[in-house]
């Protein structure tokens, strides 16, 4: 019998299944690459979106997003420019303008696309060497990746580093987390589901059904054992 199981019902794309749009409202970027200057922060708060706190800047008439760097509040000045060499948290700077052993987040893979790498709650990266071959930051996990000297970074550190020291303390809290940000949770094994939802649901009776998934079966049905070469106990 065909059961529409759950990974054919998230890939729907159904309401149950997709994650609310107004929680992604915030676009993290910087300013284009000939922006140069001091500007204000408008705002601190909190996106449903982001691990980390939010500010807002107004460059260029237009409103920007960026991750909250450790020790910021509304009011202070930062600067930003691909000129900018003064080394203080919160400014963004070109990673060959920075010294040795300087913490840097929201770091950019290619020059203008805004930040894309370290842009959690208390996520850091240190910059290990500048030579010709480009800037090598060390990453979480101790990785080594050299970037173009002309990507731009956010000096300091993200804050909300204890976020994960806080308890959750209610499953429903928990849910509602996990929600916010599209996550299939909880994660149960698949003969605890019901029978209607997957080929290994409700365990009734001493029946073993076949782990063994056909070869033209769709990718969302795909589960269990995948083209094996033998299966059960060696003895």
């Amino acid at each position: 019998m065909g059961k529409t199981i759950i990974q054919q019902a998230r890939g729907h794309g159904s309401f149950t299944y997709r994650v609310r749009r107004r929680a992604y409202i915030y676009e993290i970027k910087y300013p284009s690459l000939n922006t140069e200057g001091k500007f204000k922060v408008m705002k601190l708060f909190n996106s449903m979106a982001h691990s980390a706190p939010l500010i807002k800047i107004v460059a260029e008439g237009k409103e920007f997003y960026l991750p909250a760097c450790q020790g910021i509040f509304e009011g202070k000045d930062i600067e930003i420019g691909m000129n900018c060499k003064t080394i203080a948290e919160g400014n963004v700077l070109c990673l060959k303008n920075m010294p040795i052993d300087t913490k840097v987040f929201n770091i950019e893979i290619r020059p203008g696309d805004g930040g894309k790498i370290g842009r959690t709650s208390g996520y850091f990266a240190t910059i290990l060497r500048n030579d010709e071959k480009g800037v090598t930051l060390m990453l979480s996990g101790k990785r080594e990746i050299t970037f173009n000297g002309n990507c731009r970074a956010t000096i300091g550190m993200i804050a909300g580093q204890g976020r994960k020291i806080k308890p959750v303390v209610k499953a429903g809290k928990k849910h509602f987390m996990m929600k916010a940000r599209n996550k299939f949770w909880p994660r149960t094994s698949a003969v605890k589901f019901n029978a209607v939802d997957h080929p290994f649901g409700s365990g009734r009776g001493k029946r073993i059904k076949s782990k063994i998934a056909k070869n033209n079966a769709p990718a969302g049905a795909k589960v269990g054992h995948l083209h094996p070469k033998r299966t059960g106990v060696r003895k």
